[in-house]
């Protein structure tokens, strides 16, 4: 016996092909949308943990700020603590600067010179004095700048001749002159003797 289908089946396949069709749109949109959103979570994850290394960083850049801060103020506080240090090292020394002054200069003032006056402004020492000739006044500043720790940069400011009398008849010429020179401090005189004893 022969069967005959009298019923539209193109009808329903196009309706089974549709639902097929719809089936597929909805499973490819939850497909979609759970791929979306673990892609979105993935992010949000990766976000999350981000922020919390850069938490972390901030916190340990606040820390290390402050401690930038300490170490500033502790260099400050040493620095100021060396400041005091050599002034009072600088005092130290400086306390016997005028005796080394006058035993300098009895040593480096050759015969026939005389000082007739002196003036200390720091370290910076103006001599006014008297000498038997000029070459009187250049062998002064010859022990000035070579034969003398204690001084340095002697400076000839003027020379004029005067004469003095002796007596009522006896007048002689002399040389007046005015020279300046800087008094070193006992801590640079002993570096450079140490400095000439190492060469």
């Amino acid at each position: 016996m022969i069967l005959i289908n009298l019923l539209p089946h193109r009808e329903a396949a196009r309706l089974k092909r549709k639902e097929a069709f719809q089936v597929a749109l909805v499973g490819s949109a939850v497909l979609g949308g759970a791929v979306v959103a673990m892609v979105y979570l993935t992010y949000q994850s990766w976000i999350a943990d981000q922020q919390g290394r850069n938490e972390v960083l901030k916190s340990e850049i606040r820390t290390l700020e402050i401690q930038i801060k300490e170490i500033s103020n502790i260099e400050m506080e040493i620095a100021a603590l060396k400041a005091r240090q050599k002034a009072v090292e600088d005092l130290q020394s400086d306390r016997n600067a005028q005796t080394f002054l006058m035993n300098e200069l009895v040593r480096q003032l050759p015969d026939g010179v005389y000082i007739t006056s002196m003036k200390q402004d720091g370290a910076t020492v103006l001599v006014q004095g008297v000498a038997q000739s000029n070459q009187r006044v250049s062998e002064v500043l010859k022990n000035f700048s070579s034969g003398s720790q204690w001084f340095a940069k002697p400076e000839l400011l003027e020379i004029q001749a005067g004469s003095v009398s002796l007596s009522s008849r006896d007048q002689r010429r002399v040389a007046n002159f005015g020279m300046r020179f800087q008094l070193l401090r006992a801590s640079e005189v002993g570096k450079a003797a140490e400095a000439a004893a190492k060469k």
